[in-house]
């Protein structure tokens, strides 16, 4: 965990702050369709020299510290991925064996991470990124917007209803390992 120092913090939310004007000013600054809160953690990671697991933690904390700024990143990320893109058309372009050698990649490289997330982190912290992952999913859907949008949107929530949604994912996750015959 990152230590989140008075001056850290500072840094870390001007950081944040600048490179939301940033992308704001000139959405090209996002290479190659990338993601634009992906983006902006990667500018953390870089800029703060932390891990990418580190950086993440910074940066929520930094949004949940401050609601404008959380607002901003928000409409940041609605504005790159929703209103000025159309990021499904690249892939549906594609030949079946294309698509299909993407899909074979992604179900892979998903269920490695998860096995090292699950030996590094534990089951709990696992089943909470299941959880969060399938309601983001249900967001996407129900939306017709795309996935990164739809996580964005849901932390976007959560860090404002903070104690009340850490409560209730523990809660399933609690019951769900209550359930299982395996625990």
């Amino acid at each position: 965990m990152v230590n989140l120092d008075d001056s850290t913090r500072v840094k870390a939310e001007q950081l944040v702050e600048n490179e939301v004007a940033a992308v704001g000013s000139n959405p090209n600054v996002i290479k190659g369709n990338g993601c634009a809160a992906c983006h902006v953690l990667f500018k953390v990671k870089d800029t703060m020299q932390v891990s990418e697991q580190d950086a993440a933690d910074l940066l929520s904390e930094v949004l949940l510290d401050n609601e404008a700024l959380n607002d901003r990143f928000i409409d940041m990320v609605e504005q790159i991925h929703m209103k000025s893109r159309m990021m499904g058309t690249t892939f549906a372009i594609k030949t079946r064996e294309a698509k299909d050698r993407y899909i074979e990649g992604n179900f892979r490289n998903t269920l490695s991470e998860l096995g090292s997330d699950t030996a590094t982190y534990g089951t709990e912290i696992v089943m909470r990124k299941l959880i969060l992952s399938h309601i983001a999913l249900n967001i996407a859907q129900n939306l017709g917007i795309d996935y990164h949008a739809a996580t964005e949107e849901l932390y976007y929530y959560m860090r404002k209803h903070d104690e009340d949604t850490h409560a209730e994912v523990m809660q399933l996750v609690s019951s769900i390992f209550n359930r299982s015959k395996y625990r």
